[in-house]
Protein backbone atom coordinates (compact mmCIF):
# COMPACT_ATOMS: atom_id res chain seq x y z
CA UNK A 1 0.00 0.00 0.00
CA UNK A 2 0.77 3.82 -1.13
CA UNK A 3 0.37 6.33 1.46
CA UNK A 4 1.53 9.85 2.09
CA UNK A 5 4.03 10.37 5.38
CA UNK A 6 2.97 11.49 8.03
CA UNK A 7 5.46 13.16 11.37
CA UNK A 8 4.88 9.82 13.05
CA UNK A 9 6.79 8.03 10.14
CA UNK A 10 10.01 10.30 10.27
CA UNK A 11 12.03 7.61 12.02
CA UNK A 12 11.05 4.98 9.42
CA UNK A 13 11.71 7.59 6.32
CA UNK A 14 15.23 8.02 8.42
CA UNK A 15 16.27 4.73 8.93
CA UNK A 16 15.18 3.48 4.77
CA UNK A 17 17.02 6.29 3.74
CA UNK A 18 20.63 5.60 5.67
CA UNK A 19 19.93 1.69 4.86
CA UNK A 20 19.06 2.26 0.98
CA UNK A 21 22.16 5.20 1.00
CA UNK A 22 24.97 2.84 1.90
CA UNK A 23 25.11 1.79 -1.84
CA UNK A 24 26.56 4.98 -2.54
CA UNK A 25 29.88 3.85 -0.69
CA UNK A 26 32.98 3.70 -2.66
CA UNK A 27 30.40 4.45 -6.00
CA UNK A 28 29.83 8.40 -5.40
CA UNK A 29 33.18 10.82 -4.40
CA UNK A 30 34.32 10.09 -1.44
CA UNK A 31 33.88 14.03 -0.19
CA UNK A 32 29.86 13.75 -1.13
CA UNK A 33 29.63 10.59 0.85
CA UNK A 34 29.31 10.39 4.42
CA UNK A 35 27.40 8.71 7.68
CA UNK A 36 24.28 8.59 8.02
CA UNK A 37 23.65 10.06 4.67
CA UNK A 38 20.84 12.25 5.39
CA UNK A 39 20.97 13.09 9.11
CA UNK A 40 17.51 13.50 10.85
CA UNK A 41 17.82 17.78 10.96
CA UNK A 42 17.99 17.15 6.98
CA UNK A 43 15.34 15.29 6.64
CA UNK A 44 12.88 17.65 8.57
CA UNK A 45 14.17 20.17 6.83
CA UNK A 46 13.51 18.58 3.39
CA UNK A 47 10.02 18.01 4.69
CA UNK A 48 10.04 22.06 5.84
CA UNK A 49 11.00 22.82 2.53
CA UNK A 50 8.12 21.26 0.57
CA UNK A 51 9.03 17.78 0.25
CA UNK A 52 5.67 15.55 0.10
CA UNK A 53 6.98 12.20 0.74
CA UNK A 54 5.39 9.33 0.07
CA UNK A 55 6.16 5.47 1.26
CA UNK A 56 5.13 1.63 0.43
CA UNK A 57 3.99 0.28 3.36
CA UNK A 58 3.89 -3.98 3.63
CA UNK A 59 2.49 -5.60 6.87
CA UNK A 60 2.87 -2.13 8.61
CA UNK A 61 6.25 -1.61 7.74
CA UNK A 62 7.46 1.14 5.80
CA UNK A 63 10.02 -0.27 2.90
CA UNK A 64 10.32 2.44 0.63
CA UNK A 65 10.28 6.10 0.54
CA UNK A 66 10.14 8.63 -2.26
CA UNK A 67 9.20 12.21 -2.01
CA UNK A 68 8.21 15.17 -4.56
CA UNK A 69 8.53 18.77 -4.20
CA UNK A 70 6.16 21.48 -6.45
CA UNK A 71 8.75 23.84 -7.65
CA UNK A 72 6.17 25.92 -9.30
CA UNK A 73 6.78 25.28 -13.37
CA UNK A 74 8.48 21.51 -12.56
CA UNK A 75 8.19 18.62 -9.81
CA UNK A 76 11.20 16.98 -8.24
CA UNK A 77 11.14 13.52 -7.33
CA UNK A 78 13.43 13.45 -4.29
CA UNK A 79 15.07 11.37 -1.76
CA UNK A 80 14.11 7.68 -3.45
CA UNK A 81 14.84 4.74 -1.43
CA UNK A 82 13.80 1.51 -0.94
CA UNK A 83 15.41 -0.95 2.27
CA UNK A 84 18.09 -2.96 0.79
CA UNK A 85 16.60 -6.06 1.34
CA UNK A 86 13.61 -5.26 -0.65
CA UNK A 87 15.32 -3.72 -3.81
CA UNK A 88 14.76 -5.15 -7.47
CA UNK A 89 10.98 -6.00 -6.16
CA UNK A 90 9.23 -2.83 -7.76
CA UNK A 91 8.66 -1.04 -4.91
CA UNK A 92 10.45 1.74 -6.59
CA UNK A 93 8.34 1.70 -9.51
CA UNK A 94 5.15 1.38 -7.99
CA UNK A 95 6.59 4.60 -5.87
CA UNK A 96 7.35 6.24 -9.29
CA UNK A 97 4.44 5.52 -11.06
CA UNK A 98 2.08 6.95 -7.96
CA UNK A 99 3.61 10.31 -7.67
CA UNK A 100 4.25 11.11 -11.66
CA UNK A 101 0.42 10.63 -11.56
CA UNK A 102 0.02 13.55 -8.60
CA UNK A 103 1.60 16.40 -10.67
CA UNK A 104 1.04 17.29 -14.68
CA UNK A 105 4.26 19.10 -14.25
CA UNK A 106 7.09 18.14 -15.88
CA UNK A 107 8.95 15.90 -13.45
CA UNK A 108 12.59 16.39 -12.80
CA UNK A 109 15.19 13.89 -10.78
CA UNK A 110 18.54 14.35 -9.99
CA UNK A 111 20.76 11.74 -9.00
CA UNK A 112 25.13 10.88 -9.06
CA UNK A 113 26.33 10.23 -11.93
CA UNK A 114 28.52 7.24 -11.13
CA UNK A 115 24.88 5.90 -9.62
CA UNK A 116 24.32 4.16 -12.68
CA UNK A 117 21.19 1.72 -11.24
CA UNK A 118 19.61 4.70 -9.85
CA UNK A 119 19.91 5.96 -13.96
CA UNK A 120 18.82 3.02 -15.65
CA UNK A 121 16.00 3.05 -13.26
CA UNK A 122 14.66 6.21 -14.10
CA UNK A 123 15.39 5.71 -17.73
CA UNK A 124 13.36 2.06 -17.71
CA UNK A 125 10.80 4.24 -16.39
CA UNK A 126 10.38 6.69 -19.58
CA UNK A 127 12.94 9.49 -17.96
CA UNK A 128 16.03 10.43 -20.08
CA UNK A 129 19.11 12.03 -19.45
CA UNK A 130 19.39 16.17 -20.41
CA UNK A 131 22.26 17.62 -21.68
CA UNK A 132 25.30 18.68 -19.54
CA UNK A 133 24.50 21.98 -19.97
CA UNK A 134 20.65 21.82 -19.26
CA UNK A 135 21.86 19.46 -16.39
CA UNK A 136 23.79 22.70 -14.91
CA UNK A 137 21.10 25.02 -15.64
CA UNK A 138 18.31 23.12 -13.74
CA UNK A 139 20.14 22.28 -11.16
CA UNK A 140 20.95 25.74 -10.16
CA UNK A 141 17.98 26.31 -11.03
CA UNK A 142 15.73 24.14 -8.65
CA UNK A 143 17.96 22.34 -6.55
CA UNK A 144 19.77 24.06 -3.39
CA UNK A 145 22.93 21.95 -4.00
CA UNK A 146 26.96 22.56 -3.23
CA UNK A 147 28.88 23.51 -6.78
CA UNK A 148 31.05 19.97 -6.24
CA UNK A 149 27.47 17.99 -6.27
CA UNK A 150 26.57 19.98 -9.35
CA UNK A 151 30.03 18.13 -11.16
CA UNK A 152 29.18 15.25 -10.54
CA UNK A 153 24.94 14.94 -11.03
CA UNK A 154 22.72 14.16 -13.75
CA UNK A 155 19.43 15.31 -14.08
CA UNK A 156 16.74 13.37 -15.94
CA UNK A 157 13.28 14.35 -17.34
CA UNK A 158 9.70 12.86 -18.29
CA UNK A 159 8.93 15.42 -21.03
Amino acid sequence: MIRQCTATDVDAMFQIINDAASAYKGIIPDDRYHEPYMALDELTREISDGVTFWGYEEDDHFIGVMGIQDKGDVSLIRHAYVRTNQRNSGVGTKLLSHLTRLTNKPILIGTWDSATWAIRFYEKNGFYLVSHEEKETLLQKYWNVPRRQIETSVVLRNR
